[in-house]
């Protein structure tokens, strides 16, 4: 019994760390400056990202190998990372290219720090985590509306002070939007009782109402893949919001440790042409501040839930998504901490 509770509490220490085996955004890409480095914390690791030479994404430890200061307080050069300390430079694969305050020393030529595959889609940056089951980045694989000429997205990022698992939930539970949002532009629509069916699929599963389609945040999607975890719903747009059909949510929920995450949006819409330039136009004058309402709504509601919530929880029928995504992410956990153990073992063994 002991064991087993221990177990338990090891899949679930991780999951709220931060689940790993997946591309995550880590910015948006105007955030990136050419010439400037950027830290970030994810998942508990400190992190510095910058653009080399070429203008493509590196990004290594947050942590210098002479005597661990910042590289992020340092300066990019020659498309490396120079420490502002000592100068003691690296570039993206974490080797040490250059010590210029002493020639020929032996660090340079030296592997240091752990680097991480880095990507770009949808006007935002991407990054692998590995985990003990997935070391190598498989392909990356962004949502279609990020790659399709026939979308228009913006992106959009914001910091929480939430666990990212709250926001997963969120995304899974449809049914709250009739409540916390009904005084909202779009979401101020249709019964406020219902019932909710899940639908697996090859990539993780829907949950959408029964009784009521096409009225307000009816349904979500879930993706979890081999590299991929985000989800995408649809709300339906009165006529005065433009051209296209209705607007569709892309949601990633990136954690910064178990306390905080950064929750990033894409608001898109099916739209080309001209159509586009005028939707374009329309969403940055009068619609975008009235989804960050939305978001406010959903922000201020998450932070107010205690981190230990889930020991008190009482869930019902409309929370079958929520135990869906939450069985999904115990047993991604269960595959880390099986190779992990795996390798000690092994490890044992040779020793």
């Amino acid at each position: 019994m002991e064991a087993t509770a221990k177990g338990r509490d090891r899949v679930d220490d991780y999951i709220s760390l931060g689940l790993r085996g997946f591309w995550m955004p880590v910015a948006t890409s105007v955030q990136l400056k050419a010439g400037k480095p950027l830290a970030r914390k994810i998942a508990g690791e400190n992190l510095v990202l910058w653009r080399d030479g070429a203008g493509k994404v590196r990004c290594v430890e947050d942590f210098c190998p002479h005597r661990g200061a910042k590289l992020s307080l340092g300066h990019v050069q020659d498309g490396n990372i120079a420490c502002g300390y000592h100068g003691v430079t690296v570039n993206g694969e974490g080797t040490v290219v250059r010590v210029p305050a002493m020639p020929d020393c032996a660090l340079e030529g030296r592997k240091a720090l752990t680097y991480y595959e880095c990507n770009e889609a949808g006007g935002a940056v991407f990054i692998y985590l590995p985990s003990a089951d997935r070391p190598d980045a498989p392909e990356f694989l962004p949502p279609e509306e990020f790659t399709s000429d026939e979308w228009q997205v913006f992106p959009c990022m914001t910091y929480w002070d939430c666990s990212y698992r709250f926001s997963l939930d969120n995304a899974a539970d449809p049914m709250h939007a009739s409540y916390l949002h009904a005084n909202s532009f779009t979401l101020a629509y249709g019964s406020k009782q219902d019932t909710m069916k899940l639908e697996r699929r090859e990539k993780g599963f829907q949950i959408e109402r029964v009784n009521q389609k096409g009225v307000n945040f009816d349904y979500t999607e879930v993706v979890m893949d081999e590299g991929t975890m985000f989800f995408r719903l649809d709300i339906p747009y009165p006529d005065g919001a433009g051209p296209g059909g209705p607007f569709r949510i892309v949601g990633f929920a990136t954690p910064v440790d178990e306390h905080t995450h950064y929750s990033f949006f894409w608001r898109c819409r099916k739209v080309q042409g001209t159509a586009a330039e005028s939707w374009r136009f329309l969403y940055r004058a009068f619609l975008e501040d009235r989804h960050w309402h939305v978001l406010e709504q959903d922000r201020v509601m998450l932070e107010s839930i205690p981190e230990d919530a889930r020991r008190r929880e009482m869930l019902y029928q409309h929370d079958i998504g929520v135990s869906r995504l939450r069985q999904m992410m115990v047993r991604r956990a269960k595959e880390h901490f099986k190779a992990l153990d795996a390798e000690e073992s092994a490890g044992k063994q040779t020793a």
